[in-house]
C-alpha cells in the first residue's frame, strides 16, 4: 500500500515542479523581454535606419556626416544589446544561447560590411540584404524568446513577431526606394525583391491581426484606417506595377516616416503591455501553486500516515496469502501439467486442494477465489490433455485406414501397370501411382502428429542415394529436383522410413516456394558428426528474423497447434528430427533463396567400408514399391520432358554438357520412345523386386 502513496507523492512533486516551471518560464520571459527584448529592438531600429543611409551612399557614392552620425549610434547600440546579454545571465537558455551565437556572428560583419560600402564593392541590392541578413538573424532570436508556456501569452507574442516583421518589410522597402530615387529606376533583380517585400508585409499583416486580441488590434486597426498608411499603400502599389519610385520623393519620406513612427509606437506599448501580463501570469502561478502545493502536501501526508497504519495490520495477512499463491502457481500447478503430458491420470478432487489463510473477510474470499481458479486450470488443464489424446488418436485411426486403402490402391495399381501394355494408359497409371505416393507421405504426416511410429522398416542399413531419389519420387515437382553425386553411405533402416518422410518435405517445401523454373539441388556429404544432407532452391527467401523464429520451432518443437496449420509441412519435419536427434537449420542460400541443411548423427550413418565388410555392393535396399518408385522416377526422368540439368543429374561426370543449361519445353514422345521407356521401367521394376525378394522385408 506504500507504494501507490509513495507514486502519488512523486507525481505531486513532479506537477509542483512541472507548475513551477511554467511559473519560471514567465519569469525568464520578462527578465529577456527587459534586457534583451529591449536593447535588441533598439539594434533593430538603428539598423534599419543605417540601411536606408547606406542604400543613399551605394547610389550617389558619396559618403555623408549623416551616415558616420548613424553608424555610431548603430555601434553603441551593438555595445548595449552585448551588455544586456550579459546581464540576462541564467535567463539565457540552450536554445537561446544558439540565436544569440547566430546574431553575434552577424554583428561581426557589420565592419566588412561597412568597409564594401564604403570602398563601392557591394552593389546597391547586396549592400541592403547584407543588413537583411543581420536583421533576420535579430528576428530569429525574438522567435526564441516568444516560447513561454502560457498558451494566450504565446500567442499573442507571435502575432507581436508579425507584426514587427511586418514593419521591417516595410523599411526594406523603403530602403530600395531611397537608393532608387537617383536613378528613377529600380533594376529588375531590385523591383523583384520590392514586390516580395511588399507581398510578404501583406500576409504578415493579416496574420499578426488575426492572432492579436482586442485591446491589442485596435490601435494597429486604426492607423490601417489613417491617411498616412493609404498614400503607402497606394504609392507601394505603383512603384510594383511601374517599377520607378514614386514621383514625389518628398510624399513617399513623409508618408513612411509618419506610418513607421506610429507603428513603432505601438510596437512599443503593445510590448510593454504583453510583459506586464507575463509578470502577472506568473505571479498568480506563484501563488497557486503555493497554496494547492501545501494542501496537497497536507493530503499526501496524511494519507500515508493512515495507510501505514492499515498496512502494517494488512501485511501479515497478505504474506500468508502470497506465499499460498506463489505454492500454488510455481509447484503444484506446473507438477500437474508436467504429469498430465506424461500422460499420466490426475484426480482434480483430490490435487485441487483448497487454499488455507486466515485474515479479514477480503483476504479469506481472495483465498476462495484462488481455490476456485485452481480447480478450474486443473480441469481445464486435464481436459485439454484429455482433448489432444483424442486428437492424436483420431489423428492416428484415420491414417492408418487411410493408409490401408493407398496400400491396397498402390497394389492395385501395380497390377494394372503390369497388365497394361498401351504406353499412353500406362503413362497415366504411373501418375496416379505417384500420386498415391505423395497421399502416403501425407497420412503418414496425421502418424507423426499423433506420435506414432511409422509402419514401414527394414533390418538392414538404408544408402543414402535411395533415400534421397524415394524422396524425390513423393514430391509432385519431381522433375525440377537434381540429386548430385553424393559419397556411398547407408542409414539406419528402422529410421529409413522417417527419413524419407523427411527429406520429402523439406523438397515439397523448397519446389512450392522457389520459381517453376529453377532447379532445387540436393547435396550430401560425409562430416565428421554424421552425414549432412543439402536441399537448396532458388526462391525469394526470408527475413532473417523469420529463419531464427523456424530454426527454433525445428530445434524444440512444441505441442502441436490446432489452429497453426500454415507451417504444418515444418512442424512434421521438427518432430521427425526431435524423434532421432536429427539437426535441421534453414538459412539464406548465396542464390537468394534457402538452404536447409539435416543432419543425421554419426549413430544412425553406416559407411562404405562397413557397407563393403558386410557383403553390400552399395545399390538401393529399399523394397517393393519403394524402390520401384525412385527407379521410375530416375529412369523416366531421362526421357520424360525433364530440363537438360535434370536429366543429366544421373549420369557419369565425362557424359555430362559443359555448356550452361537451357530451358526446353517437353519433346512429342513417339510410340518407340514410350516402348522403350516402358521397357527400361519394366527392367528397373524387375530388379527392384529381386533385390527385394533377397532382403525380406
Amino acid at each position: 500500500m506504500l507504494l501507490p502513496l509513495l507514486s502519488l507523492s512523486a507525481l505531486w512533486g513532479f506537477v509542483l515542479n512541472l507548475t513551477m516551471g511554467d511559473a519560471q518560464s514567465l519569469l525568464r520571459a520578462n527578465t529577456l523581454y527587459q534586457t534583451i527584448g529591449v536593447t535588441s529592438t533598439d539594434l533593430g531600429l538603428q539598423l534599419q535606419a543605417e540601411r536606408v543611409r547606406s542604400a543613399e551612399a551605394l547610389t550617389t557614392r558619396e559618403l555623408t556626416e549623416v551616415l558616420g552620425g548613424q553608424r555610431a549610434r548603430t555601434d553603441k547600440s551593438v555595445t548595449d544589446f552585448k551588455q544586456a546579454v550579459t546581464e540576462a545571465g541564467d535567463a539565457v537558455g540552450d536554445d537561446l544561447r544558439l540565436s544569440l551565437g547566430t546574431l553575434g556572428g552577424q554583428l561581426d560583419r557589420l565592419g566588412s560590411i561597412r568597409s564594401d560600402i564604403d570602398g563601392g564593392i557591394s552593389s546597391r541590392l547586396a549592400g541592403l540584404n547584407e543588413y537583411n541578413r543581420i536583421l533576420d538573424s535579430i528576428f530569429m532570436l525574438y522567435d526564441n524568446m516568444v516560447s513561454v508556456s502560457d498558451l494566450t501569452i504565446f500567442q499573442q507574442a507571435s502575432s507581436m513577431q508579425a507584426m514587427g516583421m511586418a514593419r521591417e518589410y516595410i523599411a526594406r522597402g523603403h530602403a530600395l526606394v531611397i537608393g532608387a530615387l537617383a536613378d528613377k529606376r529600380l533594376t529588375e533583380p531590385e523591383r523583384a525583391a520590392f514586390t516580395e517585400y511588399v507581398a510578404s508585409r501583406k500576409f504578415l499583416h493579416a496574420r499578426g491581426l488575426a492572432g492579436l486580441d482586442v485591446s491589442l488590434r485596435r490601435p494597429y486597426e486604426q492607423v490601417f484606417a489613417t491617411e498616412p498608411f493609404l498614400t503607402f499603400a497606394t504609392m507601394e502599389a505603383r512603384v510594383v506595377k511601374t517599377g520607378t519610385p514614386p514621383p514625389d520623393p518628398a510624399a513617399w519620406h513623409e508618408a513612411v516616416d509618419k506610418l513607421t513612427a506610429r507603428l513603432d509606437k505601438i510596437g512599443v506599448t503593445a510590448s510593454g503591455t504583453l510583459a506586464t501580463r507575463t509578470s502577472e501570469a506568473a505571479t498568480s502561478t506563484v501563488v497557486k501553486i503555493a497554496v494547492a502545493g501545501g494542501i496537497g502536501l497536507i493530503a499526501v501526508l496524511a494519507s500515508i500516515i493512515i495507510s501505514v497504519r492499515f498496512g502494517r495490520r494488512l501485511a501479515g495477512e497478505l504474506a500468508g496469502l502470497r506465499a499460498a499463491a506463489v505454492e500454488l502457481s510455481q509447484r503444484r500447478l506446473p507438477d500437474i501439467v508436467a504429469r498430465l503430458r506424461k500422460g499420466e491420470d490426475v484426480d482434480v478432487r483430490k490435487e485441487a486442494k483448497p487454499i488455507k489463510v486466515s485474515g479479514s473477510a477480503e483476504i479469506t474470499d481472495v483465498a476462495k477465489a484462488f481455490g476456485s481458479v485452481q480447480r478450474t486450470a486443473v480441469r481445464a488443464a486435464v481436459g485439454q490433455a484429455a482433448l489432444r489424446h483424442g486428437v492424436g488418436q483420431v489423428f492416428l485411426n484415420l491414417a492408418r485406414r487411410k493408409q490401408g486403402l493407398l496400400h491396397r490402391q498402390l497394389a492395385l495399381l501395380d497390377a494394372m501397370q503390369r497388365r497394361t501394355h498401351d504406353p499412353d494408359r500406362l503413362e497415366e497409371l504411373f501418375r496416379l501411382d505417384h500420386l498415391t505416393t505423395r497421399m502416403r507421405r501425407h497420412a503418414e504426416s496425421l502418424m507423426v502428429l499423433s506420435g506414432a511410429a511409422p509402419g514401414r522398416a527394414w533390418r538392414k542399413p538404408v544408402p543414402v542415394i535411395d533415400i534421397v531419389r524415394a524422396a524425390v519420387a513423393e514430391v509432385e515437382d519431381y522433375t525440377r529436383v537434381s540429386v548430385e553425386t553424393m559419397p556411398v553411405s547407408a542409414f539406419d533402416g528402422t529410421a529409413a522410413a522417417d527419413l524419407t518422410h523427411l527429406v520429402a518435405e523439406l523438397l515439397e517445401n523448397a519446389t512450392i516456394y522457389s520459381p517453376p523454373d529453377t532447379v532445387v539441388r540436393v547435396r550430401g556429404d560425409l562430416v565428421s558428426n554424421g552425414y549432412a544432407l543439402e536441399v537448396e532452391d532458388k526462391g525469394l527467401g526470408l527475413p532473417p528474423e523469420e529463419y531464427e523464429r523456424l530454426n527454433a520451432l525445428l530445434a524444440a518443437p512444441p505441442e502441436f497447434d490446432l489452429a497453426d496449420s500454415d507451417r504444418l509441412g515444418l512442424f512434421v519435419v521438427a518432430k521427425l528430427a526431435e524423434r532421432h536427434g536429427i539437426k535441421v537449420l534453414l538459412r539464406r542460400s548465396p542464390f537468394g533463396g534457402t538452404t536447409a541443411i539435416m543432419l543425421v548423427p554419426r549413430s544412425m550413418v553406416t559407411e562404405q567400408a562397413a557397407l563393403e565388410a558386410g557383403g553390400g555392393d552399395g545399390k538401393a535396399a529399399l523394397p517393393g514399391r519403394t524402390r520401384k518408385k525412385a527407379l521410375a522416377v530416375v529412369t523416366s526422368g531421362t526421357h520424360a520432358g525433364l530440363p537438360r540439368r535434370a536429366r543429366q543429374t544421373n549420369l557419369p561426370p565425362q557424359l555430362k554438357d559443359e555448356r550452361p543449361p537451357e530451358p526446353e519445353q517437353p519433346a512429342e514422345r513417339s510410340p518407340d520412345e514410350v516402348r522403350d521407356l516402358f521397357s527400361a521401367f519394366q527392367r528397373g521394376t524387375q530388379r527392384a523386386r529381386e533385390e527385394a525378394s533377397e532382403e525380406g522385408p
